[in-house]
């Protein structure tokens, strides 16, 4: 009997087409999402920042013990999470966006909470989290552009004097003075930082059209 053509499989099988289709969909899952050590890492840190926020905020006992030892636990997986990556090769397209993401919600949670709790001014969480915000557009439009800032030293300086301020404002009581002195530090360091990323991103993303452009003239 004449087979149909591209009918060839033998009954019950599924065609090889379906199969690479099943397979390429299942490498994407797995790329986006690989279930290793630093990912895994990262959704605790996202996990704990509700918990940061009842401790701070809910009536119960020890409860500014608990938030302190909860965003160090949280903090320091940040600093885990990417010395995993980096030095086991597994970068994922997950970690790219949800480490940066993490962070800021852990950071932004504990500013809020200390805010309407009357601990924090409310200037000092406005400053901090604007730049925070600034610059994840600024990273979202550079990637646009095919522009890659890694962190700088400000960025790293200014990560941890963010998680110093707010972990001395979670422990301390009333304003004492090396605290209000931490706070001021921290937020002129974040706005010179964010000031350095903007006009970094700036330069990079002229150097790339300047290159483009004259790759675009040597091909006419």
């Amino acid at each position: 009997m004449h087979r149909p053509p591209g009918r060839t499989c033998a009954a019950g099988t599924v065609p090889h087409a379906g199969r690479s289709t099943v397979n390429r969909v299942t490498n994407v899952r797995i790329e986006v999402f690989p279930l290793n050590l630093p990912n895994l890492l990262t959704v605790l840190r996202i996990m704990l920042v509700p918990v940061l926020v009842v401790a701070l905020l809910g009536n119960t006992p020890g409860g500014d013990v608990l938030a302190a030892i909860v965003f160090v636990l949280a903090s320091l997986t940040d600093f885990v999470d990417g010395y995993l990556a980096r030095a086991r090769g597994s970068v994922t397209t997950f970690g790219k966006l949800m480490d940066p993401l993490a962070d800021k919600l852990l950071v932004v949670a504990a500013l809020i909470s200390l805010v309407s709790l009357h601990r924090l001014a409310a200037w000092v969480a406005m400053v901090i989290i604007t730049r925070e915000l600034a610059v994840t557009v600024l990273r979202l439009a550079a990637t646009q552009a095919g522009v890659v800032m890694a962190a700088s030293m400000f960025g790293k300086v200014k990560t941890c004097l963010q998680i110093a301020a707010i972990l001395a404002v979670i422990a301390e009581r009333g304003e004492p003075v090396w605290v209000m002195a931490l706070l001021y530090i921290t937020v002129l360091v974040t706005v010179w930082s964010g000031l350095d990323y903007f006009f970094g991103v700036r330069r990079r993303i002229q150097r790339s059209e300047a290159q483009q452009a004259q790759a675009d003239g040597r091909a006419r």
